[in-house]
């Protein structure tokens, strides 16, 4: 009998790379939205759609019955321990078996920003569950870049609070790649284990533009910017302002060097190298690319 997956920020760029690592495994998909109207994009990468609330922990209990295996997602916020406090809880009563849980690369109670402290919180209770369990804690995400593609179209630079940062970025094709890689794997391979997911190579982002320039035929350069520069164009863009602190904390801990690390573990999980910022920039050439090419 087929296991089903209950997919958790269903329509997220993570978990929905992640319907399609999973795409004819064999596995019975069920998506986990908050209302029908997202419904559209797990329904089309053949997910059953369940509405629920991770907010409201009475709107979860019909999500998790018959679930075997959980993908733990939950969005960066002050709730975010509360979200997965009320999804492992119906997982538990449900009789789940095992939680896949995202995380966020360094996690700790002592991190230099409020998402590690707090996914760490949750990493806690994690291990604490009394299922099987996985965490995986993965580092900045290439599709990042893509927040920057309009700039890069329009004048070939992007600008970020980084200075000179140097980050083992990685792709989130890699990232759900190696969570459906633990999701089918029996129960006991990957229990207990905390895994922190990297690129192949840490890059700062002068590095990041010289690799995205070749790989686009034309030049890529990286301004880097104030960190009330960057607070004035996040909030001008309508993210809200705790994100926006969020945001300027990683990027001063990155500036400081915290971000400089990579691993092996996404070619151990996968048995391949992880990819490079130039195979990214590659396979999304079409957003990075002016209008008429060239």
């Amino acid at each position: 009998m087929s296991r089903t997956v209950l997919i958790t920020g269903a329509t997220g760029t993570v978990s929905t790379a992640l319907m399609d690592a999973l795409e004819g495994t064999g596995v019975n998909l069920r998506a986990l939205v908050r209302e029908g109207s997202a419904a559209d994009g797990p329904r089309a990468r053949g997910a059953e759609v369940v509405t629920g609330d991770l907010d409201d922990a009475r709107s979860l209990p019909p999500a998790f019955e018959g679930v075997q295996d959980v993908w733990l997602l939950v969005p960066n916020g002050p709730r975010a321990p509360e979200n997965a406090m009320n999804a492992m809880w119906a997982a538990r009563q449900a009789g789940v078996e095992r939680v896949v849980r995202l995380s966020v690369v360094g996690a700790a109670h002592d991190a230099p920003n409020r998402s590690g402290r707090l996914h760490a919180l949750s990493d806690r209770e994690t291990e604490r569950c009394g299922m099987r369990w996985t965490v995986l804690r993965p580092h900045w995400f290439m599709q990042n870049l893509l927040n920057e593609a309009g700039d890069i179209r329009a004048t070939g630079t992007f600008s970020l609070n980084m200075a000179s940062a140097r980050i083992g970025m990685i792709d989130v094709r890699d990232i759900a790649e190696c969570a459906a890689r633990v999701l089918l794997d029996d129960l006991g391979r990957h229990h207990g284990r905390t895994y922190t997911l990297t690129g192949p190579c840490s890059l700062t982002f002068d590095e990041v533009a010289a690799r995205a320039g070749l790989a686009l035929g034309r030049p890529v350069a990286y301004l880097p910017v104030g960190d009330d520069t960057r607070r004035a164009t996040l909030l001008g863009y309508g993210v809200p302002g705790w994100i926006v602190d969020m945001l300027e904390e990683y990027a001063r801990a990155y500036a400081s060097g915290w971000g400089d690390l990579t691993t092996d573990t996404v070619a151990s999980l996968l048995g391949r190298p992880p990819r490079d910022v130039a195979d990214f920039v590659r396979d999304h050439a079409a957003a990075f690319a002016p209008a008429g090419g060239g």
